[in-house]
């Protein structure tokens, strides 16, 4: 699930690329092994659950990453506890909420996401007018427009998010007037290149690379996200070479972004880390964010030899680590419809 997002959101508090015959694929080999599978539907119940407890938790983070699951992996059925969710006391769960209401065009929470656009916070405000642009009130996009302008770098940056999310290729002017703007911080600068690449503009391309080779794994990890948003045939090389990082968690940011091409390819990465102890020696902490990078991995990859580990991952004691496995679960029974 998209975790690195809601980073922006809980802030109150995300070179030119040369590929030899760039219009050609890169190879890697890999064989599969062969193995005895578990249907994944199977599974369903207790990704369900999981959701369904993480949605009620006292945890604002762990609301916002499950309110995601609902939204990205289209689970209807959990949209009236995530409608109760616009009134939650914590900005970024009603942030949350609302976007989640956009993404799914919810219509049954209109009523209640059009108070919002009075919220207290800007960042609710905007993703209350993206949510209701959504739902067929397009004077509520002039309010997202307004916001990329913004001197609060916070809003500034998930103004560009909404953007991007937006889908309007008008909005490009404003967005790349943000990444150009010398007050813009780091975290705005990156958000809107992923918003541009959202809105396949493959301008952006060398500065989705510069980001690619960053001598920091964060900003590897937002580029490799982003090449995932760009899509191309240009962008899914660089997200190749990306799976020989030095960083487990890069790797595995570039092999789910590959799944979600619909390309397995990423696959041994991922499974390297249940067959060659690679969290040995972790903290707590980090081997959070690899097992939630690895079932990340799963759901978009989703191949038989991956899904057999969702059962343990499920089972993990860390919430975080619960909710991406559950995520997964919903994705890989996409996949086989």
């Amino acid at each position: 699930m998209n975790f690195k997002l809601w980073s922006l959101v809980f802030a109150f508090a995300f070179l030119a690329f040369a590929v030899s015959g760039c219009n050609k694929t890169l190879q890697r080999t890999y064989t599969h092994t062969p193995v005895d599978t578990i249907s994944v539907n199977n599974l369903k119940p207790q990704a369900t659950q999981i959701i369904q407890e993480a949605l009620a938790d006292d945890n604002p983070l762990i609301k916002v990453n499950a309110i995601e699951v609902v939204a990205t992996t289209k689970q209807i059925r959990l949209m009236p506890k995530v409608q109760r969710l616009l009134k939650d006391k914590f900005v970024p769960v009603r942030f949350a909420a609302a976007l989640a209401v956009g993404d799914l065009q919810y219509s049954l929470a209109k009523s209640e996401v059009a108070p919002l656009l009075q919220d207290e916070n800007e960042n609710v405000k905007i993703a209350a007018a993206y949510a209701m642009s959504k739902l067929g009130s397009p004077d509520s996009f002039q309010l997202l427009r307004k916001a990329i302008a913004s001197n609060d770098q916070t809003v500034r940056a998930n103004a560009a998010l909404l953007l991007g999310k937006s889908g309007d290729k008008s909005v490009l002017k404003f967005l790349y007037w943000t990444l150009q703007r010398e007050d813009s911080d780091d975290r705005v600068r990156l958000q809107t290149a992923e918003a541009i690449a959202m809105l396949s503009d493959e301008r952006i391309f060398p500065k989705l690379w510069a980001m690619l080779i960053s001598t920091y794994a964060d900003d590897r990890i937002m580029g490799v996200k982003a090449m995932g948003a760009l899509a191309t045939i240009q962008a899914r090389n660089a997200l190749i070479t990306m799976l020989d990082d030095d960083i487990l968690e890069v790797r595995l940011a570039a092999a789910e972004q590959l799944g979600m091409l619909k390309d397995t390819i990423g696959e041994p990465e991922v499974l390297d880390v249940f067959t060659k102890n690679l969290t040995a020696g972790l903290d707590k902490n980090a081997l959070e964010r690899v097992n939630v990078r690895t079932a990340l991995a799963i759901g978009r990859i989703g191949t038989p030899q991956l899904t057999n580990f969702l059962p343990q991952l499920l089972k993990n004691q860390s919430k975080s680590v619960h909710i991406a496995a559950a995520k997964a679960v919903f994705q890989c029974i996409e996949q086989t419809r």
